[in-house]
């Protein structure tokens, strides 16, 4: 705590109340970090995926992953530089168990269907994410990190993003088939050739959605055929999601009033009127605004929604006067620079972030590292648990699942990587980084545990993602906390230190 600015709170006033003043400003933190990640980070790294010619693959491993794990890639660069703690370790460990366990739990209970999962996509980031686990374990074992050890992890990174560069192919060899799926850029009209026809679509009936438009060719219209080029593999990753959310919305909506003559919803969620389950009015999702982008001038229809836009005003007027949005035509050429005042943002509410939690974990008697897994690990997760709960709710099970095992093996090998290299290999050569605590690697071998246990509870369920397999994840997730806090607090063996509390 001595290493960040002195507090305007005594720690005796902090204590009569004066804590849950730095609680809320840790969770707005937690909201300004998904506002700038979603609005202009992801945005200017898509812009930079299309000028370089990037694979889908290769972008998804690279610049996506830093998209969407930003936030602990500088709460550890920030534990690292700042804090000399563990706080930034810890929130990676933990938030790679979240990822794991509390999304994949959360898509399995709330998809609203059966969701099938490619053996192939889980089986290559799983075994990849177990190696990255155990070279973390045999690196911290001894409480400390030399600078060939992070040199290990980061080359450990650039493997992994040839992997996903040639992912199509080693798919296409070990399943013995080629594959033209929509995740390999084409259209799902490609994909239709071995799909059989025929079958009614009743309430309850889960199908894929290139088997139900095979069943009834369309004639497009001018929309549909649009949706259809915009989810081939010349658009950046994020415009292809959102297109192939809308096109799955839409057939799924004509397709089941064709067979039955109802509106019916096709999924086990009876829910009317939610977007995820495709019962939208068609003209609804026409006069959706096509720029999604937050605007501080534009309020929004529903109630909740103008609630969520006068809380989060502050932070969208300071980011639309101070970022140049590329994915307006006129600030498009500028995406470096939305890029770097992005990364800029991301630094600096990351540092109120880790600074309001360690203040509360100081008051509160809390160790770094439990703060790290719980608190920060659940609040820089959540923008990923909602995009992998909406894609799960679609029948794209193996995007939700890579989502959250593949952004684990970049906040592992690049999140910890990277600030353990530029420590010992530029600003102190042969340096060692110190691991404070010994409970770390107690935690990072349950994370081994959890990633072994959850592989064998999705194969045990026959690869299917449904309420079963949530219900199972969830209940590892809380055993995980379980014991990792009971190891900080020194319940099996002695692992830390007592906290010491000063004058503060």
């Amino acid at each position: 705590i001595y290493e960040f600015p002195e507090d305007i709170f005594t720690n005796r006033e902090r204590t009569q109340g004066a804590v849950l003043l730095h609680i809320f400003a840790a969770l707005y933190m937690f909201l300004a970090l998904a506002i700038v990640c979603d609005d202009y980070f992801v945005t200017s790294l898509e812009k930079i995926c299309e000028k370089l010619h990037l694979s889908e693959d290769v972008a998804g491993a690279t610049f996506m992953a830093a998209g969407s794990s930003a936030p602990e890639l500088f709460a550890s660069i920030i534990g690292v530089f700042i804090t000399h703690g563990d706080v930034g370790v810890g929130t990676i460990v933990g938030s790679a168990v979240f990822n794991i366990l509390c999304i994949i739990g959360v898509c399995g209970i709330f998809a609203g269907q059966v969701v099938f999962l490619t053996k192939f996509a889980v089986f290559r980031d799983s075994i990849y994410y177990i190696f990255s686990v155990v070279a973390l374990i045999v690196f911290i074992y001894d409480e400390k990190i030399l600078w060939w050890e992070s040199l290990i992890l980061i080359v450990m990174y650039v493997g992994y993003i040839v992997i996903m560069k040639f992912n199509t192919s080693m798919q296409n060899y070990f399943s013995g088939k080629k594959d033209n799926g929509v995740a390999n850029g084409n259209t799902v009209i490609s994909e239709m050739e071995d799909v059989k026809p025929s079958k009614e679509y009743s309430r309850g009936s889960v199908v894929m959605v290139d088997e139900m438009i095979n069943s009834s060719p369309p004639h497009y219209r001018f929309p549909e055929a649009g949706l259809r080029v915009m989810i081939t593999n010349h658009f950046g990753p994020k415009t292809r999601l959102r297109m192939a959310s809308r096109l799955i919305i839409n057939e799924q909506q004509r397709l089941v009033k064709m067979a039955n003559g109802v509106d019916a919803v096709l999924v086990a969620d009876k829910s009317a009127d939610t977007l995820e389950n495709g019962n939208v009015a068609e003209d609804k999702l026409e006069s959706e605004p096509e720029s999604e982008m937050s605007s501080p001038f534009s309020l929004p229809g529903g109630a909740m929604d103008k609630v969520k836009f006068f809380i989060s005003w502050p932070i969208l007027a300071l980011l639309y006067f101070t970022i140049p949005n590329s994915a307006k035509p006129r600030w498009e050429r500028f995406f470096m620079l939305s890029f770097f005042l992005s990364t800029l943002w991301i630094a600096i509410f990351s540092y109120f972030m880790v600074w309001m939690v360690t203040i509360v974990g100081y008051t509160l008697g809390i160790p770094d590292v439990i703060m790290g897994i719980t608190f920060l690990a659940a609040g820089t997760s959540v923008p990923d648990c909602i995009a992998s709960l909406i894609v799960a709710r679609q029948g794209l099970g193996d995007m939700a699942v890579s989502n959250s095992i593949g952004s684990n093996v970049f906040d592992i090998l690049v999140g910890l990587g990277v600030p353990w290299g530029i420590q010992t290999m530029a600003v102190n050569y042969g340096s060692v980084v110190k691991i404070n605590s010994k409970g770390l690697v107690y935690s990072v071998v349950l994370l081994l545990g959890s990633v072994a246990l959850t592989v064998l509870g999705i194969h045990v369920n026959k690869w299917r993602l449904d309420f079963r397999l949530g219900m199972y994840v969830l209940i590892l997730y809380a055993i995980f906390l379980c014991i990792s806090i009971m190891i900080e607090y020194n319940v099996f063996t002695f692992v830390n230190l007592p906290m010491c509390q000063g004058r503060v």
